[in-house]
């Protein structure tokens, strides 16, 4: 039977097909200035950096928002985070330097399972303040994995090295002096990034303004709904691609 994709909020789907894009574009260029050498200075471009920022907010924001719609919130959570599991096993299998150690998806996976744990706690905290908070507490805690509590890149005070000491932080946002990962998203502080999707959608509810979200670009649409399994294969077609260009991996 064909399934009805009018009940869902498209716009949602829509945003996160960008996103999806947008990521997968920036991971190809990474792929040829960075893995195959055409510009290692490439990362450390300021519009770069920025773009990367945008990527990673978009789709950790739009999952605080969808755990809204999820019938098993503690299922989905523990299969993307198996799913990140995934990736963290075969980047430090075939490509060494290029390890994934607490990446976005073990990010989003950690952070659905969390807030549906405290799911009915949170329902009780008025949006407004729970957005605000959560996007606070994100900018204060921004810093934690380079040791500094601020407002994003402003020091405020520094992290007692106490907590840096144990390779099994880094997960919650204490990475040791040695921890290296390509991609790297700790509990402290992109969890507040999650909560603040999380909260915005339930300000959406309280104004009645779902309907807004009901339409959406098809082809995007069908993007996001399919953003796991794309991003999960996304990388290899990527490298078969490079391949094809420069002859080698």
């Amino acid at each position: 039977m064909k399934k009805d994709f009018s009940a869902r909020y498209q716009l949602i789907d829509t945003l996160r097909g960008v996103a999806l894009i947008n990521m997968v574009l920036f991971h190809f260029c990474y792929d040829l200035f960075m893995v195959y050498g055409l510009d290692t200075g490439w990362a450390l471009s300021p519009w770069v950096i920025v773009w990367e920022r945008f990527i990673c907010v978009s789709f950790i924001l739009i999952s605080g928002v969808s755990l809204h719609f999820s019938y098993h919130p503690f299922r989905r959570g523990l299969i993307i985070s198996l799913c990140g599991l995934l990736i963290t096993a075969v980047t430090a299998l075939v490509m060494p330097s290029q390890a994934i150690w607490c990446g976005v998806l073990s990010l989003i996976g950690g952070s659905m399972l969390l807030v549906a744990l405290f799911r009915r706690l949170l329902d009780r905290v008025n949006p407004y303040l729970g957005a605000a908070l959560s996007l606070l507490c994100f900018a204060v805690f921004y810093g934690v994995p380079e040791r500094y509590i601020g407002l994003f890149h402003i020091r405020l005070l520094t992290v007692p090295d106490f907590f840096y000491r144990f390779r099994f932080l880094a997960f919650l946002g204490f990475p040791d002096s040695g921890f290296r990962s390509a991609d790297y998203f700790p509990v402290i502080a992109w969890i507040f990034m999650f909560l603040f999707g999380y909260f915005l959608w339930a300000i959406v509810r309280r104004h009645r303004r779902e309907e807004l979200f009901r339409r959406g670009v098809r082809p995007l649409s069908f993007l996001g709904r399919h953003a796991l399994i794309i991003y999960l294969i996304h990388q290899p077609v990527l490298m078969v691609i490079c391949f094809l260009i420069f002859g080698h991996f």
